[in-house]
């Protein structure tokens, strides 16, 4: 008898058990939540409750990764909420609730936002940042505000004056996660959220991203606004989404896209838009695709030979995947030059002292003067605050402006004949030449890569896993730089190799719970 019933017996136990097994956040897609939504296996309320969880075994617990500066306390009513409108209608937008990680430069109505300083300690902006407001509009909840580079001032470590101790890199832990976004990668790196938002002006999302294994996307200048996230310098400040998946950031870089009248740079994507960015998705795109190497960007004395391995197997994936490589691909900026004495164009103190001024009483304090004299901020900090507290304004009409203005267009010109020269669709490089460093380490070589090409010209540029050094342990990350507004083609290419390599794993640090 038990010969006839057993079979039937475990396979109908086997069924049971996957249907009771909880949905596991580690790794996971917005395309695997909201399949579990739809399948009814899981609910907002349940998945916000599995990312705090996570939050509270490993960010101040366990390998205390320290990446989280305030858990939104109105997550789990939030999501409540979003269960009730899904039961009604289905999902409530493309981003339904995804529990995004944002960076504590963004504004957050009712959250406390500081710019990782204790000068702004209990600031609650009055209404979100431009990029915040459209990902709840679509259906996300901002799920924590994130550690950051105080003042997004250094691309090299993540540590601040509001949060006590350095944020780790969750692949290993005593190694920095780059700056300034470096909070937000390492929570998404650990799956302490779904998606993030950083911010970049010369590194800080594509240096976090590429130290910890995500994907970064700094846009085009005007693509996305910048309205509520304070400035480091408007000349080259971008924010963006940072994800696990190129899928995942490109369904957030959909909604945050756009023109806004609070950030009148974006006025130049009206022509370029609508795009379907999820058009650019395409397993094959790197076929037919001529790249260069932009051995400017990354080569150097210090450059660590592992990540040169790393990125010459990189560079034999793209051939592989369909793709012509020009190697060299040299841009000539012999006649590219900033105007000797011409002095620096606006800068830190010019768009922060704007940026409190513009919030009237809501802020603690109300320009870098009063910043330096509060000493609400980290010892690290100091010598720059008051080297931008020194400096003269030199505001956008001043010759120092115009002569930047200058030297930003001829760049441009020189990448694009470069471009044009060897008819290439994109450049690439290692995203750092340099693993990430010992916490606390200045002294060695940092590789970073980002600061010149991209903040310079406006022009794109998207971080993706290429790779791991040191026994297979710290990831790299290899970076496509293109024209103006070529997103589409950049993120075809980034797809298309991301699909033939699947680097991207999950640190050891802070495993699925049992």
């Amino acid at each position: 008898m038990a010969t006839r019933w057993l079979p039937g017996f475990f396979l109908l136990s086997t069924l049971l058990c996957a249907q009771t097994l909880p949905f596991e956040v580690t790794e996971a897609t917005i395309a695997q939540v909201h399949a579990a939504f739809k399948a009814g296996t899981l609910t907002c309320a349940g998945l916000v409750n599995l990312y705090q969880k996570r939050i509270d075994a490993y960010d101040k617990n366990g390998p205390a990764i320290n990446s989280l500066i305030l858990v939104n306390p109105e997550a789990g009513r939030e999501a409540a909420e979003l269960d009730r409108r899904y039961a009604q209608s289905g999902l409530t937008g493309p981003l339904h609730c995804v529990p995004v990680i944002v960076k504590d430069n963004f504004e957050t109505k009712g959250l406390q936002t500081t710019d990782g300083a204790l000068a702004l300690k209990g600031y609650l902006p009055a209404q979100d940042a431009f990029q915040v407001k459209r990902i709840k509009e679509a259906g996300a909840i901002v799920l924590a505000k994130s550690n950051l580079a105080e003042w997004a001032f250094t691309p090299y470590e993540t540590v601040s004056s509001i949060l006590p101790g350095y944020t780790k890199n969750p692949y290993a832990l005593d190694r920095v996660t780059a700056g300034s976004s470096g909070g937000t990668a390492a929570a998404v790196a650990a799956s302490l959220g779904l998606v993030g938002l950083g911010s970049d002006t010369g590194n800080s999302i594509r240096g976090p991203s590429a130290h910890q294994a995500l994907v970064g996307i700094r846009s085009t200048m005007g693509l996305t606004s910048r309205a509520g996230v304070l400035p480091l310098s408007t000349l080259a400040d971008i924010a963006g989404p940072m994800a696990r998946t190129t899928e995942d950031a490109v369904k957030v870089f959909q909604v945050i896209v756009g023109t806004d009248s609070n950030d009148p740079v974006t006025t130049a994507a009206s022509a370029h838009l609508p795009q379907n960015y999820a058009a650019a998705l395409q397993p094959d795109g790197l076929k037919g695709a001529v790249i260069g190497v932009l051995r400017q960007a990354c080569e150097r004395e210090s450059t660590d030979p592992e990540v040169v391995k790393v990125f010459l197997a990189a560079l034999e994936d793209l051939k592989k995947a369909g793709a012509t490589i020009v190697d060299p691909a040299p841009v000539d900026l012999a006649g590219v030059r900033r105007t000797p004495g011409a002095g620096s164009c606006m800068g830190f103190k010019y768009d922060m002292n704007r940026y409190l001024e513009a919030q009237g009483g809501n802020v603690p304090v109300k320009n870098l003067a009063e910043i330096i004299k509060s000493g609400g901020f980290h010892p690290s900090a100091q010598r720059r605050l008051e080297t931008a507290e020194a400096a003269p304004v030199n505001g956008p009409e001043s010759e120092a402006c115009q002569a930047d203005r200058d030297y930003r267009e001829k760049f441009r010109q020189a990448v694009l004949k470069t471009m044009a020269q060897y008819h290439l669709d994109a450049f690439v490089y290692p995203t750092w030449s340099n693993p990430p460093r010992l916490i606390g380490d200045l002294n060695t070589p940092p590789g970073d890569n980002s600061q010149v090409f991209s903040p310079t010209t406006g022009f794109p540029a998207i971080t993706v896993p290429m790779g791991y050094t040191r026994g297979g342990t710290l990831p790299a990350g290899m970076t496509f730089f293109g024209k103006a507004w070529s997103e589409p083609r950049l993120l075809k290419f980034v797809y298309g190799y991301e699909q033939a390599t699947h680097h991207r794993r999950a640190p050891a640090s802070t495993p699925p719970l049992r």
